[in-house]
């Protein structure tokens, strides 16, 4: 028995054995990452109507990859989960917003029309007026609308985790927030779910 042990021994070099380890390692990776399911979280803190459209759009798109997906609202970013959606818009301190017009010939609805900060100040219903234009022209280019990308993100078991310590500074209460908000955490409960995410996005 020895004998063939030794024989064994003498005949499998330790390169081969290491080659075999790497092969093996390589394989197990492999097969790793074919199982792998990626995991994205987002922090939602805004909750204008153009800013809530990145993080149902992103969570949306991830979840239809087969992705696992979980949104955080906190501060301002908590209103998108409320029951009624009354998402508003202002151009105003925002320069990097176009404004124009989604009525009239075509070349009056290409032109951007840059407005003085001044002007849209001090006009009354400005910014009521900019939010009514944004929502025509969102429509007529056949964008979803906030509450739809919603349902959407929902359907596709994308996770919806309110911030507690938002609902408690604003004195919300949780039944102003739709049934479907997954968990009533604090960003010590997130965190970690953020850490084993592969990808971990602020909006």
């Amino acid at each position: 028995m020895n004998a063939i042990a030794e024989q064994v021994s003498q005949s499998v070099s330790i390169e081969q054995v290491d080659q075999w380890f790497d092969d093996r390692f390589a394989q197990k990776m492999a097969e790793r990452e074919v199982q792998h399911i990626p995991k994205m979280t987002i922090i939602a803190t805004k909750g204008t109507l153009d800013m809530a459209y990145p993080p149902f759009i992103l969570a949306s798109t991830a979840a239809a990859l087969g992705w696992e997906v979980s949104v955080f609202f906190t501060f301002y970013g908590l209103s998108l989960l409320k029951k009624d959606l009354d998402l508003a818009i202002s151009p105003l301190g925002n320069p990097a917003m176009p404004m124009k017009l989604p009525l009239g010939p075509a070349w009056l609805r290409k032109t951007e029309m840059p407005i003085p900060n001044l002007l849209m100040a001090g006009m009354p219903g400005f910014e009521r007026m900019a939010t009514g234009l944004m929502k025509k022209t969102m429509s007529d280019k056949g964008v979803a609308t906030i509450g739809e990308l919603r349902d959407l993100c929902l359907e596709a078991d994308v996770k919806m985790v309110a911030c507690q310590m938002t609902v408690d500074l604003f004195d919300w209460e949780q039944s102003d927030f739709i049934p479907e908000i997954s968990e009533w955490v604090g960003a010590t409960s997130f965190l970690p779910i953020a850490q084993k995410s592969d990808v971990s996005l602020l909006v």
